[in-house]
């Protein structure tokens, strides 16, 4: 498997400081998570590094990886190509990195948008992006706590958060959010 250090140094040369830090944040909580939920510390550590890969690229960058590597794209990321950043990443790692876990790969593709029936080390990695310690708005404290006891419940809270900010800002939802928001409440509901 890819040394991490390797992609670190990659990594701090592709983003700006800002977002290295971010990355670094990321990798950070994802690694505590992943302690907590035994998953793999090694696959959420590349995946927390390589997250945000593909986050600035131009809208044309943008679309010209979405066209060469046949990814498919709804309205939505089309209206907002930036939703397509961790499509785009995935499909870079794998062909750059020689990364072919899928567990890396989709956690870097899901971790803007979410997925239905997401797996451990996706929500890992979508709620470290969301919690890591540079991240500072009303209600991110009680979601780190409650992410070191329970995945689903900060998934849904973090979704929850998400899903407000985006209205507030008047731009459009994403379904996959949604279907996810509501699996994770339906199976809680169940348990």
């Amino acid at each position: 498997m890819t040394d991490i250090e390797f992609l670190k140094s990659v990594v701090k040369n592709k983003l700006p400081e800002r977002r290295y830090i971010h990355s670094l944040g990321v990798f950070e909580t994802a690694i505590n998570l992943a302690k907590i939920y035994n998953v793999c510390e090694k696959k959420a550590g590349i995946a927390a590094i390589l997250h945000d890969y593909a986050k600035y690229l131009s809208k044309k960058e943008a679309r010209h990886y979405i066209k060469k590597f046949h990814i498919k794209i709804d309205e939505v990321i089309d209206k907002q190509i930036d939703l397509a950043h961790g499509l785009i990443a995935a499909e870079l790692v794998k062909r750059e990195f020689k990364i072919v876990d899928i567990d890396i790969l989709n956690s870097i593709k899901y971790h803007t948008i979410a997925r239905v029936n997401m797996t451990d080390i996706e929500k890992i990695i979508y709620l470290a992006d969301y919690i890591e310690p540079n991240r500072e708005f009303p209600g991110v404290n009680k979601i780190r706590n409650v992410a070191l006891y329970n995945l689903d419940k900060a998934m849904i809270m973090a979704l929850d958060n998400s899903i407000k900010y985006v209205i507030e800002k008047g731009l459009l939802l994403h379904t996959n959010s949604i279907l996810a928001r509501n699996s994770l409440i339906l199976s809680s509901d169940k348990s």
